[in-house]
């Protein structure tokens, strides 16, 4: 009965989050559904209705919403990878890497200032301020003694920024009518439907769902969608290589904003106003340092683009500090290399999660010893 409850609950309320999708898509936005649905999620978990009733959980909607929105993510991004990545990165990965490493250094830069400034103490300050995702790090935080709370505000706070800042400032000022082309030409829509199609469809999605598991057990960062769209992708080789021709698919464009939705509101329904309680210096420091970073990543995408060669759409979606299915979806829908962004969110999150855990108990473990020693020789 329960589990029955929170279902109609969570369909209402991505239901009338998506009102704020729609009226934004008709302003021409192609990121449209995506902006209007988090805002007004968002702005409906700061309100609480009571006919909503989805603030009984700190997490927002089941995560089974957010699964099912990467999942048809991937099976789109899975579709459209080639070779363009592999030789971009071949041709340009010093660069590249030294752009990650720059941005993973700003996003440290933004945890001391937010440790130094604020009552949250260091080893908190760093997992918040880490560009690994509100999926990632939270859970990782928990493992070694951070304030998870805070971890997940600063987090959820940065890609909601993220999100509704680079998607429009891309949309308004660099998005150009030759890119608006491409936009349609790589939004896959069918004019007919067969059975065989739909065959297509599934098998695809059947694939995805595999890669999901595999990419759990390898512990891949975001599973149901790099998982999901690695598997697609070798799925589509396999079959064109022995085939000759690419698998025919049934594949609407509402299954896109549909993916935007459910990704959407997932996220906006992470916005709890107790979530603001007691740390409103935080919060501050924290939004003010979040600004400074994705103008920092602005800059790197600059130079990547110009010396590279890369367009500065991509560029800035592959280095903006939010999450790898919010700034892949924003590529698919804006018309950039979508399978690039992901390749460098990706990257980051792996980085992130192998080598600054470590290095965060190192340094929380030097500062819990001089505050020892400073205490001894009071």
């Amino acid at each position: 009965m329960k589990r029955n409850q929170t279902l109609y609950h969570s369909i209402m309320f991505i239901l009338v989050s998506s009102i704020g999708g729609f009226f934004f898509s008709l302003t021409g936005l192609g990121i449209g559904w995506m902006l209007g649905t988090i805002i007004l999620a968002a702005f409906l978990c700061f309100r609480q209705p009571g006919w909503l009733n989805i603030t009984s959980s700190p997490k927002g909607l089941p995560t089974y919403w957010l699964n099912m929105g990467q999942w048809l993510l991937a099976i789109e991004l899975g579709k459209q990878i080639n070779y363009s990545v592999l030789h971009i990165f071949s041709e340009n990965w010093i660069t590249i890497s030294i752009m990650l490493l720059l941005s993973i250094g700003f996003s440290l830069l933004s945890g001391l200032l937010l440790w130094k400034f604020s009552k949250t103490d260091m080893i908190t300050s760093f997992f918040a301020t880490a560009p690994g995702g509100v999926a990632t790090l939270p859970g990782i935080a928990d493992e070694v003694g951070a304030n998870t709370a805070i971890v997940s505000i600063v987090q959820t706070m940065r890609v909601f920024l993220t999100v509704l800042t680079i998607p429009i400032i891309v949309s308004a000022w660099l998005v150009s009518p030759v890119d608006s082309s491409v936009t349609a030409s790589n939004t896959l829509t069918t004019t007919g439907f067969s059975l065989s199609q739909l065959l297509g469809t599934v098998v695809l999605g059947l694939a995805a769902w595999a890669g999901y598991f595999v990419g759990k057990f390898l512990k891949i960062p975001a599973p149901w969608l790099v998982g999901g769209m690695i598997f697609v992708a070798s799925f589509q080789s396999v079959y064109s290589f022995v085939t000759g021709h690419d698998l025919a698919i049934w594949w609407p464009e509402i299954i896109m904003i549909l993916s935007q939705v459910l990704i959407a509101a997932s996220v906006g329904s992470r916005f709890q106003r107790s979530m603001f309680i007691g740390v409103a210096r935080t919060v501050v420091v924290a939004l003010l340092g979040t600004i400074g970073l994705i103008i920092a990543m602005f800059l790197c995408a600059f130079i990547v683009s110009k010396v590279t060669g890369i367009s500065l759409i991509t560029s800035i979606l592959a280095f903006a500090p939010g999450g790898v299915a919010e700034m892949s979806t924003t590529a698919v829908i804006l018309g950039a290399d979508s399978t690039f962004v992901v390749a460098v969110q990706v990257l980051r999150i792996v980085f992130v999660i192998l080598v600054l855990p470590p290095l965060f108990r190192l340094l929380n473990r030097k500062e819990q010893q001089k505050n020892t020693q400073s205490q001894v020789s009071v």
